[in-house]
């Protein structure tokens, strides 16, 4: 490998003072410069002496993306070290080869490795960590790969600054090191690269010897992608979690990009970048060293150096729940807020409900919609209010309870189909058994976001729940009392109240609502639970589980170094045999570091939530019943197209699914297709009597387009019409073998909705009952779902004009060298018109428009194809009506010369919500025209 070009005095001098064109050249502020010692104290890294000094991240430039605005100054209060380079295949091969990774380089040489997602770099990063006998900076319980090697999941993923190993660098650091000379003059680039990635510091590195940070390949840092703020933060590290699209950070130039268009403030690519994502122009260089006191950027703008780390996904909650629609409600205990963790949006994040009110003791409504708690604390004899919220990010219409005390609420549906919380007048310990009689046990009805009339049910604060059949009722703060009845209508009036437990300190009693009336609890190492167990154990060591007479009949040890706090059973898991319970974990110092799960079946524990102090959790699962009756279908698998694992391209394609289950027996109109139909077409602008959903995907090939026609549209929309599909030439050299631009080749095995839609034919027989309710339950993403669903399947974006021609993504003599995927491409037109004629469809072959600024280049488009050899591809796909006359194309590029205005375009080839307006009313125009012919 070639050692950098390090900077003499003077070409220092010349390449410092050198900067792009966006006037960024102050963006770094450090106490002394020359006095900095860049020395390697690793091989192949150099030492980056940053402690004091400051950078600036993002821009104040209304040109860059909202998610890159404002400019934020991040201060370090540490020294790092980073890779001279990206790591190169040989590097990747090596570690690869002498460690536990199972995927090595599809490559070789000192070439950056590429290709690889973001966990396989951290994985590597780890790899590299144990070899060299340090610390590793990312812990994990579980890694899934795909059929090549690749990582498509970490469960309990997290990342631990403090760790003194080798791990990606942050997006302040990057930048750091970046600005150290910044000079996208000595790059490859898409104008000298060839479009492929070239040997490592083949061209001069920075001022302190770093290479390629501005071309050859993109790469990716450490951070979620998070919001920025105009103020002052010292060690950055990024967002909590990726929110709710799962978004990664990557930076730099590539091969493909021309420098012009290159710069540090771009944190991500031209599609959606996910923790999964992979492009064989983005690889990633490591650095080195600890991070004391991080900071992360909350969405709301809140900075926290307490991070909450979620250790278990929804496909491990649906392992537990039998459900994907699982939630999870906590209490935060060093903001007294709650927090709410959603496992059906398929993402790995979670929402604080920000408040001034002490939230305690959440419960989660039947419905899963609302969360109820209260202000006071088990155990303790002070004032106390019960509220309800709705159970989203915001935590909207709260609504407090007319009450003069109340605590621990529960939710129970009477026989009569009412919504009750059922709460209790003190949450004061019962010991004493006069005191404990002065207290009451009351219930109130909620309906349509009100409170009825509190109604008192019996002497004594019961907070431990009521069984189903209104027999038994619990409580357990000191003493385990239970109040018996012999027949439902007897437990209001002349019940039996009794002390279970021998009369034993015990507390945390929660009843099950599976109808088995069992008592989970937590007790002080009692002389009972002891001769029970067999052996001595510690306060809290044990969650206990008594029978409906208040038997023992099991008991579960915590795991080593920690004791139980908190116990609750799961809501909605209906299970004779086990059961599930959820409950906090206390360490040695008595922080509640972790919630978990308990396998009642197996006493298995799986860890849920990492944090400080996490408190009072509820987990709540939905009943699966199809609002059509009973369902048919296998509610694992049906309509399960995305999870936790997926990106972008799997969401898009889980909602327009969606739409397709939802409408099949009213859609006349379907639209297919690239990113171009996905924000060019809007199905509710068009004239009543077409019906249409948008059904493009991103990423796409016209082979994807095929199979959703073949596979979904043509058995399931029996009354289509018209088939709108884009002709994306300068797309046309994808592979169908493509991993990364073809779904259908390979990623849909991922999602079990796809094979069993498979393993069924696509149901062209008839669409089983409850596949419609099953999807709409199935894993999603909330953002997604209100972007895309409203406007079915149409995806609205701002405009920012048509730009320069500078943005060229491709090599433009790709039809060269790419001429068989050219040919298949075309081929899959043709069978999409071939299939539409035996059903007696029209196809609209749309080409879009791109900015007329391609005019005066000799590319065609973004992506290529000379503008000298597109004209007569075009004119061959129109020949294509003369063979079938169902064909009609509709080219609104007219090879630059359209009329579409800057303010209709979104960027150089996508158009605008304005001009997905225009699109959509010439499409009506055109459709409306066709049916006069019909």
């Amino acid at each position: 490998m070639k050692k950098p070009f390090l900077c003499f005095l003077i070409l220092v001098a010349f390449l410092c003072g050198c900067s792009d064109d966006s006037g960024m050249a102050d963006s770094i502020v450090v106490p002394d410069v020359s006095a900095i010692d860049y020395a390697i104290d690793i091989p192949g890294f150099v030492k980056v002496y940053s402690n004091g000094a400051f950078v600036d991240v993002g821009s104040n430039d209304v040109a860059y993306k909202a998610n890159e605005r404002p400019q934020m100054r991040v201060k370090f209060a540490y020294d790092f070290s980073i890779g001279e380079h990206e790591v190169t295949c040989d590097e990747y091969n090596d570690v690869a080869k002498r460690s536990e990774l199972p995927l090595w380089a599809e490559c070789d040489g000192d070439i950056p490795v590429t290709n690889v997602s973001y966990y396989d770099a951290i994985l590597f990063a780890n790899a590299k960590s144990k070899l060299a006998k340090k610390d590793t900076a990312y812990t994990y319980s579980k890694v899934a790969y795909d059929d090549v090697g690749h990582s498509v999941s970490v469960e309990g993923f997290s990342f631990d600054p403090k760790s003194n190993g080798f791990r990606l660098p942050t997006e302040a650091e990057w930048i750091l090191v970046a600005n150290q000379g910044w000079q996208t003059q000595f790059t490859w680039n898409a104008s000298n690269s060839n479009y492929e990635p070239h040997e490592v510091c083949s061209v001069p590195a920075n001022a302190i010897g770093v290479c390629d940070m501005a071309g050859n390949v993109m790469e990716w840092v450490n951070d979620w992608m998070g919001k920025f703020r105009d103020t002052v933060i010292t060690n950055y590290v990024g967002a909590p979690d990726g929110g709710s699209v799962g978004e990664r950070v990557v930076k730099g130039g590539s091969f493909r990009n021309e420098s012009s268009a290159t710069n540090w403030v771009s944190r991500g690519d031209v599609y959606t970048v996910t923790t999964t994502t992979r492009a064989n122009y983005v690889g990633f260089r490591l650095a080195y060293g600890s991070i004391p006191d991080a900071v992360w950027m909350k969405s709301s703008g809140e900075a926290s150096e307490a991070l909450l780390h979620l250790l278990s996904g929804s496909e491990k909650l649906r392992s537990l729940t039998g459900s994907y629609k699982s939630k999870l409600v906590f209490r935060n205990d060093l903001t007294g807020n709650l927090v709410l963790v959603d496992y059906s949006s398929g993402m790995l994040a979670y929402d604080e409900i920000a408040d001034t009110l002490d939230a305690y003791h959440p419960d989660i409504s039947p419905d899963g919609k609302l969360v109820a708690f209260c202000t006071g604390l088990e155990g303790v004899d002070g004032k106390s209010s019960v509220y309800v919220r709705e159970l989203n990010s915001a935590g909207t219409n709260l609504v407090r309870l007319k009450a003069d005390a109340a605590a621990i609420p529960r939710w129970r549906v009477l026989e009569n189909g009412d919504t009750v919380i059922v709460y209790v007048s003190s949450a004061a310990n019962n010991s004493d058994k006069a005191n404990f009689k002065k207290k009451s046990t009351w219930q109130v009805t909620f309906m349509g976001g009100k409170f009825g009339t509190p109604k008192k049910l019996f002497d004594g604060n019961f907070h431990g729940g009521i069984s189903a059949d209104n027999r038994l009722a619990v409580t357990g703060a000191r003493l385990l009392r239970a109040r018996i009845a012999d027949s439902a209508e007897t437990l209001m009036t002349s019940a039996k109240d009794s002390v279970w437990y021998g009369g034993e300190q015990a507390c945390n009693a929660s009843l099950a609502n599976d109808g088995s009336k069992r008592t989970l609890f937590l007790d002080f190492g009692g002389k009972t639970g002891r001769n029970f167990v067999g052996k001595s154990y510690d306060t809290h060591e044990r969650l206990l589980i008594a029978d409906s007479t208040g038997t023992l009949v099991q008991s579960v040890a915590a795991p080593s170094g920690y004791t139980f706090d908190h116990s609750e059973w799961a809501l909605n898991v209906r299970d004779s045999v086990g059961g599930l319970a959820v409950a906090t974990l206390a360490n040695v110092n008595g922080a509640h570091t972790k919630i978990v799960a308990v396998n009642l079946q197996d006493s298995s524990i799986v860890e849920l939530v990492e944090g400080d102090e996490v408190w009072h959790p509820c987990l709540w699962r939905k009943q699966n019943a199809s609002k059509s009756g009973e369902s048919l279908v296998d509610l694992d698998s049906a309509g399960v197209y995305f999870n936790e694992t997926g990106g972008e391209g799997a969401v898009f394609l889980r909602y327009k699914l969606e739409l397709l289950w939802n409408y099949y027996d009213e859609v006349n109109v379907v639209a297919l297709g690239s990113s171009r139909m996905l924000g060019g077409f809007n199905p509710t602008l068009l004239s009543p009597e077409f019906f249409a959903i948008n059904m493009s995907n991103v990423p796409n090939t016209m082979y994807v387009s095929e199979y959703l026609y073949k596979n979904y549209v043509s058995h399931q929309v029996k009354h289509l019409k018209y088939l709108l599909v884009s002709l994306d030439i300068d797309l046309w050299y994808k592979a169908d073998d493509s991993e990364t631009d073809n779904f259908f080749y390979s990623e849909y095995l991922n999602y079990p909705g796809f094979v069993y839609d498979e393993n069924h034919d696509f149901w062209k027989d008839g669409v089983p009952q409850g596949m419609d309710d099953a999807v709409v339950d199935a894993p999603g993403n909330i953002d997604y779902k209100r972007w895309l669903t409203s406007q079915r399947g149409f995806y609205a974006d701002e405009g920012f004009g048509w730009g320069s021609a500078d943005l060229v993504n491709n090599d433009s003599t790709w039809l060269d060298y790419k001429n068989v995927e050219f040919e298949k491409a075309f081929e899959h037109l043709e069978n999409i018109l071939k299939l539409a004629k035996e059903q007696k469809v029209v196809v609209v072959g749309v080409v879009f428009p791109q900015s007329p600024a391609y005019r005066n280049t000799g590319s065609f488009g973004r992506y290529g194809i000379r503008r000298s050899e597109a004209g007569a591809i075009i004119e061959r796909i129109e020949k294509l009506g003369d063979k079938y006359d169902n064909f009609v194309l509709m080219d609104e590029n007219k090879m630059g010369d359209h009329d579409y205005t800057d303010e209709m375009a979104q960027n150089q080839d996508h158009l605008s919500v304005k001009g997905g307006a225009e699109f959509t009313a010439r499409m009506d125009s055109l459709l409306k025209k066709l049916e006069l012919g019909r």
